[in-house]
């Protein structure tokens, strides 16, 4: 059983997008709902910030220059920290509302890819998944998810996962590492309604996929056949995503959510909403920045 720890109370409408940044020893990641923030903290000395970024973001990588790029409920922007200064890149959404950017995440080429959902009814298979190049150039991946949500490659990066949120199932596909081009898309596994909801991910250093339960009380790890190979039982019933952290990664960092809950439910669950980290004895893999 690997020990689980609460590590700090931010009250997270949705916690999301998860990311460590290994050069800082230092995780960032975001609220999305309806106070969206992004939060710093350095486990190791406590140091903790937070920021209202103005604008509703969903998912977020670092910056090799230094700020973000983020994906938000209005297209994709670069952000600083520093000045507070954002720059739109573009949102192909723009004409096809209520579809809006969710999650999104860096490869190890320094791409950043991110998801849509329909935001009135995720059910509906009308999300996408887009990547930004390093010239800052988008391009459409794949379509008809019913909520595009956590992302993740393989160590060789050959791989690239992707679920589908309301369709209770995480996908693979096959991902040429220099040109970032999918083909071959398969189910990777599915999860039983009664399970919960998948929701984001991350994939550690022997291949296997960490998936987040909403709903499901659990993270659970599958190998890289798409295989459960173990359950982790949390406290609370809404992680949300998921990485690798600390000084050799086995750490894993989970972002929680008490959105939806009734007030006996969140009573019940102490915790929910706030950033909690299992102690691991796998290691994952360093999280990319985006290089554009």
């Amino acid at each position: 059983m690997f020990e689980i720890e609460h590590v700090i109370k931010v009250e997270n409408e949705v916690g999301e997008s998860p990311r460590w940044d290994v050069d800082e020893q230092a995780l960032y990641w975001l609220d999305i709902w309806s106070n969206p923030t992004v939060y710093r903290l350095e486990p190791g000395t406590g140091a903790f910030r937070q920021w209202t970024p103005g604008i509703h973001v969903t998912g977020q990588a670092r910056r090799e220059s230094g700020g973000f790029v983020f994906a938000t409920r209005t297209g994709l922007y670069l952000w600083d920290e520093r000045t507070g200064e954002h720059r739109f890149l573009e949102d192909p959404e723009a004409d096809n509302r209520p579809v809006r950017f969710n999650d999104g995440s860096a490869d190890r080429q320094g791409r950043f890819w991110a998801g849509s959902t329909h935001a009135d009814d995720q059910s509906r298979p009308e999300g996408s998944l887009y990547r930004l190049d390093l010239d800052c150039s988008l391009h459409t991946m794949t379509g008809g998810l019913a909520c595009s949500n956590g992302l993740g490659w393989s160590p060789d990066s050959k791989t690239m996962y992707v679920t589908a949120q309301f369709a209770y199932e995480l996908l693979a596909f096959d991902c040429d590492p220099a040109t970032g081009e999918l083909a071959n898309r398969r189910s990777f596994a599915r999860v039983p309604e009664d399970k919960g909801l998948p929701d984001g991910l991350t994939v550690d250093a022997e291949g296997c996929v960490w998936s987040a339960q909403w709903g499901g009380w659990c993270i659970t790890r599958y190998d890289p056949d798409g295989k459960i190979e173990r359950v982790v039982k949390m406290p609370i019933p809404n992680p949300t995503s998921c990485c690798f952290g600390g000084p050799d990664l086995k750490d894993l960092y989970v972002t929680t959510a008490w959105g939806w809950l009734t007030d006996q439910e969140r009573a019940a669950a102490p915790g929910c909403g706030d950033l909690w980290v299992v102690h691991t004895d796998v290691q994952g893999l360093p999280e990319p920045r985006f290089k554009g």
